[in-house]
């Protein structure tokens, strides 16, 4: 069976068990700030499991893609580390338990894939009697291949936990270590690990206390990866037909040898992390130095030193996605809409950390050639490598540690703390956006989003994620309304706030969230008084605040629609911020935009505004949206009926967000500033209505003070300015040329100090010039008067010192070299320097010692010729 075809044979069995197939979601955790990247088939379904949200269907089979970088070093050591892998699922949330997740593991390994049961072992916790009870008598498995270990038992902390059970698959002694104590367990190859079956039955308190869920889950995970390995009867997950076929063509570039241990490792690590690259670009993740996008920087820049090590000095990254889309593409059809922009992303990095990979390996051997006996390097050499260079520390510490050195890495985060504090706050605060207590028990039937509602009554108020019953004044809590008109944050659009009042207490709402079923739910302040489940309130929502954020919202839209017009159609959005004062769009593009192309951006989207055109809102299919051709939202996973947003036959998006009725009540539209954010990524920022007239006002004012400055009419002001500018310009020429003819002027004195050592004509003097390019002149022109020998002129400015020396070319074979004489007149002006045998120039922190520096250097030349 191909990867393919075990993927697919996987879920339909579990579909045969009345599981609900789900697509995989998005690497990107939603609504879980505690994780920065799915790693695991429950990861998204956290929701389910705790009981916070009432799933799709109480039994679910997924193929989950997913990225782990804590073993990142063993990629491509080891037979079976990956950085991206699917992990096959089977979950049950209070549904079926042990005696069912046994059987079906049991039937699926056996009868469908028909793996030999003489090699099929198990592990259990000890006190799992039950687990025992079905592995031994209902499957019959002999005690002999029922092993029980301590740490078959799943908990992270506080919350839900239980006993699992691993099932191992024998490869055979031929891939083991040859010990007669090997067994499972055994940290050989022989063993291989295929399936975890968790099962969900306790509540781990505060206290350390292990209460009995009233309902019990399943959680399993099946590594796609390694059962292929097992099926195809090959060495490693590599060999398989899910990575290998990259290796191969990794293969075909280099010309290299599998065979060759460092090579077939380097091979290894390119076709790992390019699988994570497509599929973490795919769902919308960016090379960046923070969070999820340095996760990605790292893997691909990694991928690209591999590719130096097997002779790779090409571009060679994007020409390997295709082979990963003819792998995986049909399954995950994303990557394939994607592809273009996959492969433009990935060609962008590549480019700029070849064009720095070589300076920086210089850089870092250098390093290691000067570094102490300890042979550890300092974290402010390997930050310089990161900031310089784009090397992340791991890559530095990983190349290092091949040559037997080690890396500060303490010194490095200190040096880098700033960053660190902000990517560590990008995904582990946890505040209480997502701390909203179990909604199962609500009918969401009854709860409606209807944004003209002034009352409604409150179905349920939380605190820290625990259900209460009231709120009083100066708490901060969450609440749902059975009928709400809040906007919730959504697509980089931020919430609708407002005021709720009770007949005892009022609240000020200052934020609005979705929960994954679309469940909004409030953050509000008690400001007065107390607020109570089943209270009635009247509402009132910051109508101004609202109509602005569906404003800049709506212009979003048009930008997007006019930058695919004037830029191209490769044009994607990669993020956006929609506030109530102002707009920022980033998207895919490869160059800054010109002043042209933005003058003409701006003028579409004011073309329709001006057109005064209704703005449509339909709920619709996801298919039938695509055959309209809605633009989706580049890395967001959408349910089978969309929102479309169309505004004439100009724009057309998928958005779940604020938008005015017509393009008219934009108003205007002002682009303010346009930037580069990471690779292939650019922003623009812009305001509309209130903000772009004031906008329009201030530019306004600040043109008529000009023009009173240049005491010219604000039509006139341009030309008035320009002229003014032509005569500076001239003036600056004029004085140039005055300070440079009095500098000439000087000739006759600095001639005069000509002095002959050993035959040679030297001359020493100091100057009178404003500037090192008029010193350099002036050098150039008293080497011609002497027609050889050795020019040294300096010259005080403000409280420094600035040395020039020639030294004419017949005269440098006799070993005279401007940098060591230079380097001894700036030492005695308390300075430095150095440079060519025939020029060079240095500075000076002590313009009181000018003579005495002079003199330094007449003795210098004076040493060498001796």
């Amino acid at each position: 069976m191909t990867g393919n075809e075990i993927r697919k044979a996987y879920l339909q069995f579990f579909k045969s068990k009345e599981h609900l197939i789900l697509h995989s979601f998005p690497l990107i955790p939603e609504n879980d700030p505690s994780l920065l990247l799915i790693g695991a088939g429950m990861a998204p379904l956290k929701p389910y499991f705790t009981g916070k949200l009432v799933p799709p269907s109480y039994r679910v089979t997924t193929s989950q893609k997913c990225i782990r970088t804590d073993d990142i070093d063993n990629v491509g050591r080891t037979a079976r580390h990956h950085t991206f892998f699917e992990m096959l699922g089977n979950f049950s949330f209070g549904n079926y338990f042990k005696k069912e997740a046994i059987s079906w593991a049991w039937e699926f390994l056996t009868k469908v894939l028909e793996l030999d049961t003489d090699k099929l072992y198990v592990t259990i916790y000890p006190d799992d009697k039950e687990a025992y009870d079905y592995w031994h008598n209902m499957i019959g498995l002999a005690d002999e291949r029922i092993f029980k270990f301590d740490d078959n038992f799943w908990e992270i902390g506080e919350g839900p936990c239980g006993p699992d059970s691993e099932i191992f698959y024998d490869l055979g002694p031929e891939r083991g270590c040859g010990k007669p104590t090997c067994t499972v367990g055994c940290d050989c190859d022989r063993y291989l690990e295929i399936w975890n079956l968790v099962f969900t039955q306790y509540n781990r308190t505060k206290d350390g206390k292990y209460e009995p869920l009233a309902k019990k889950n399943i959680d399993t995970g099946c590594g796609l990866e390694r059962l292929a390995s097992v099926i195809q009867q090959k060495e490693s997950n590599f060999e398989t037909d899910l990575i290998f076929p990259i290796i191969e063509k990794v293969i075909a570039i280099s010309g290299g040898d599998y065979s060759d241990p460092r090579q077939k490792m380097a091979m290894k690590v390119i076709a790992d992390h390019i699988r994570a690259i497509t599929f973490m670009i795919s769902d919308g993740i960016l090379p960046s130095n923070e969070g999820r996008g340095y996760v990605l920087r790292r893997i691909l820049r990694r991928a690209v030193r591999f590719g130096r090590l097997l002779g790779i000095q090409d571009l060679f990254l994007a020409g390997l996605v295709d082979t990963v889309l003819d792998i995986l593409g049909d399954e995950y059809p994303e990557t394939r809409e994607h592809e273009a922009l996959i492969k433009q992303i990935i060609n962008t990095e590549e480019k700029q950390f070849s064009a720095t990979l070589a300076q920086g390996m210089e850089l870092l051997n250098d390093m290691m050639a000067h570094v102490g006996d300890d042979k550890v390097l300092t974290g402010a050499e390997v930050f310089k490598l990161y900031d310089t260079y784009g090397f992340p520390m791991e890559l530095t510490e990983e190349i290092a540690g091949e040559q037997g050195f080690k890396v500060d890495k303490d010194g490095f985060q200190a040096a880098m703390k700033e960053q660190q504090d902000r990517a560590r706050a990008a995904h582990t605060k946890v505040s209480a956006k997502v701390a909203t207590p179990d909604t199962t028990k609500l009918d969401q039937s009854k709860l409606v989003n209807d944004e003209s509602a002034v009352k409604a009554t409150i179905a349920m108020i939380g605190k820290d994620g625990v259900e209460i019953s009231e709120a009083r004044d100066g708490q901060e809590v969450t609440i749902i309304l059975d009928d709400n008109p809040f906007h919730a944050e959504g697509g980089g659009q931020l919430s609708d706030t407002g005021v709720l009042c009770a007949a005892e207490g009022k609240a000020k709402v200052t934020d609005a969230q979705a929960l994954p079923n679309g469940l909004v739910y409030l953050i509000a302040e008690i400001t007065e008084g107390v607020l109570r489940t089943g209270d009635a309130v009247d509402i009132a929502v910051d109508k101004q605040r609202h109509l602005n954020l569906a404003r800049n919202h709506t212009a979003t839209h048009l930008l997007q629609a006019a930058l695919r017009k004037v830029l191209g159609n490769h044009v994607n959005q990669a993020g956006s911020l929609v506030t109530p004062d102002h707009l920022r769009f980033d998207f895919t593009h490869f160059s800054p935009v010109t002043q042209a192309e933005l003058d003409k951006i701006e003028a579409l989207v004011n073309e329709e505004i001006l057109k005064n055109v209704p703005v449509t809102i339909e709920e619709m299919a996801l298919d039938a949206a695509k055959e309209k051709g809605a633009m989706a939202l580049f890395g967001e996973k959408y349910g089978d009926v969309v929102r479309v947003v169309s505004v004439d036959d100009f724009s057309c998006e998928l958005c779940g967000g604020s938008h005015v009725t017509n393009t008219s009540v934009i108003g205007s539209f002002r682009i303010t500033s346009e930037t580069g954010t990471g690779s292939g990524v650019r922003r623009i920022e812009a305001v509309t209505g209130p903000a772009a007239l004031k906008l329009a006002k201030d530019e306004s004012q600040e043109l008529q003070q000009l023009a009173g400055l240049l005491k010219a009419k604000v039509g006139d002001a341009p030309a008035k300015l320009e002229a003014l500018l032509a005569q500076l310009k001239d003036t600056e020429k004029e004085l140039a040329q005055l300070k440079k003819d009095a500098a000439l002027s000087d000739m006759d004195s600095i001639l005069a100090a000509k002095e002959d050592i050993g035959g040679v004509p030297v001359v020493a003097a100091s100057a009178q010039a404003d500037s090192m390019d008029n010193l350099r002149d002036l050098a150039d022109t008293v080497l011609d008067k002497l027609g050889s020998g050795v020019v040294l002129l300096g010259m005080t400015h403000g409280d420094k010192v600035n040395f020039v020396c020639k030294v004419a070319k017949g005269d440098t074979k006799k070993g005279l070299h401007a940098g060591k004489i230079i380097k001894a007149a700036a030492q005695a002006a308390g300075g430095n320097g150095g440079g060519r045998p025939d020029m060079a120039q240095a500075g000076g922190k002590e313009p009181e010692k000018l003579a005495e520096a002079l003199k330094a250097g007449v003795q210098a030349v004076s040493d060498i010729l001796a």
